[in-house]
């Protein structure tokens, strides 16, 4: 291999996740910034169910709600955590929010058949019903994966407590009684004004936005590594040869080419030859897990969480999307069995 392509490859992928992940990064901090200085604190603890499981599943559907890319989500749910929303919730969000994104459910759609063939009704129908079929299972997966680990992080956050998962400037702030007094004591604060409040909030932005960066630029300079390293053909040709391990074949080149939520449904829509639920296991894993991903979970989560993070997203995806291979092959062979009229 040619030393001088190599690099050009490297600075090139480099680049590439750098500059498409970067807009969310500052979309994700002037949020965070929003949420830090205007959302009461009080008003997550009274809107929140006091059960874990609704809790955790409204956090898993906030991506309905407030839709962001994985690289801009890490940074406003570590806000949410500073403003006292339960781990579990937040780790459901984070995890679920870019792949319940408005956007990338219709990225899904129009990459895998949406729009259909004009010249065919016939074939048309069917592309739209297998786009339709892909969106579901893969809001359906996402959604009970978040679900799922942020049951078990809620667990985890029992038995270890809040400050043992997360790093400092990430966990909400200790309360002493000696503090609440004080803070009892004091005259409430006069109202801020609009430029102070505009100065809080850039203040806020630019510090996430700085300290998160840093971590993306050593995962981008990762995966733009491994990317080199092992080519997606590479894992196209071996998912062909070996299909019965397609599936971790695709979840590792999810964790590998770092894509963003919002383009890698065309990605995966290209390997024509790979079964759908491997082409799922990449959808469902990808926003969840990535080389990027991990470096940023390292300035929010510690070594503790972020490996129970890691072992239960790749474990359920895992297990989930061989369920599904052997659903959809069983299904393939009754419909063969059944003689044509």
């Amino acid at each position: 291999m040619n030393p001088l392509h190599t690099a050009q490859d490297f600075v090139l992928n480099f680049s590439s996740i750098l500059w498409e992940a970067l807009p969310f990064i500052v979309l994700g901090a002037v949020v965070a910034g929003i949420l830090e200085e205007l959302l009461p604190q009080q008003l997550i603890t009274r809107v929140l169910p006091k059960s874990a499981l609704p809790a955790v599943m409204i956090g898993g559907a906030l991506g309905l709600i407030f839709p962001m890319c994985e690289c801009g989500i890490v940074v406003v749910m570590r806000r949410l955590l500073r403003k006292g929303l339960p781990l579990g919730c937040c780790i459901a969000y984070m995890l679920a929010g870019p792949i319940l994104n408005v956007v990338v459910l219709f990225s899904t759609y129009i990459a895998f058949g949406g729009l259909g063939d004009p010249n065919s009704e016939a074939q048309t129908a069917a592309l739209r019903r297998a786009a339709v079929e892909m969106v579901l299972l893969r809001a359906g997966f996402g959604f009970i994966v978040a679900v799922v680990t942020g049951l078990i992080v809620h667990r985890l956050q029992q038995t270890r407590g809040t400050h043992a998962l997360l790093t400092e400037v990430a966990a909400p702030p200790k309360k002493t009684a000696l503090s609440l007094d004080v803070v009892e004591a004091e005259p409430p604060a006069p109202p801020k004004s609009v430029w102070q409040r505009l100065q809080n909030i850039s203040e806020t932005a630019l510090h996430d936005f700085m300290d998160i960066t840093v971590f993306l630029i050593i995962g981008a300079a990762l995966a733009a590594a491994a990317k080199i390293a092992i080519a997606p053909e590479e894992i196209a040709t071996f998912s062909r040869e070996q299909p019965y391990l397609a599936i971790p074949a695709m979840m590792l080149l999810a964790v590998i080419m770092c894509l963003c939520s919002e383009a890698d449904a065309f990605v995966a829509a290209s390997f024509t030859q790979v079964s759908t639920s491997s082409k799922l296991a990449f959808l469902v894993l990808g926003p969840m897990l990535d080389l990027k991903l991990l470096m940023m979970y390292t300035r929010v989560f510690r070594p503790r969480l972020i490996a129970t993070i890691v072992a239960c997203t790749v474990t359920q995806v895992f297990a989930y999307m061989m369920l599904l291979n052997l659903v959809l092959e069983r299904a393939a062979s009754a419909a063969t069995a059944i003689p044509a009229p």
